[in-house]
């Protein structure tokens, strides 16, 4: 079993930055490929960037490409995500998730493919 425990959000101006950091219990983590989801009040959960296994591979969902950044330290057991040029619209409570499905190569943005969740961070941007 995996325990995640986010950190890192908080209230930033439109155009700022935030680092989420998702610290993960266990000596499993580098068996998980890890994701961040977000989920704003009244919308479903929505995917934001997922890494692969040995953090070779990434991917991000078409709102957040080219401003978000995923990252993970297996020696740490943690998984980042670097948020820039933050919108309003990126207001959220941001969750990581560990999937320990799927194929070693395969980045999966299905909340339900997802195994373990944290309690998530709430980030909020104001205009």
């Amino acid at each position: 079993q995996v325990q995640l425990v986010e950190s890192g959000g908080g209230l930033v101006q439109a155009g700022g930055s935030l680092r989420l950091s998702c610290a993960a219990s266990g000596r499993t983590f580098r068996a998980y490929a890890m994701g961040w989801f977000r989920q704003a009040p009244g919308k479903e959960r929505e995917f934001v960037a997922a890494i692969s296994r040995s953090g070779g591979s990434t991917d991000y969902g078409d709102p957040v490409k080219g401003r978000f950044f995923i990252s993970r330290d297996n020696a740490q057991n943690t998984v980042s995500l670097q948020m820039n040029s933050l919108k309003p619209q990126d207001t959220a409570v941001y969750y990581c998730a560990a999937d320990g499905g799927g194929s070693w190569y395969t980045l999966r943005k299905r909340p339900d493919d997802y195994d373990y969740w944290g309690q998530g961070t709430q980030v909020t941007v104001s205009p």
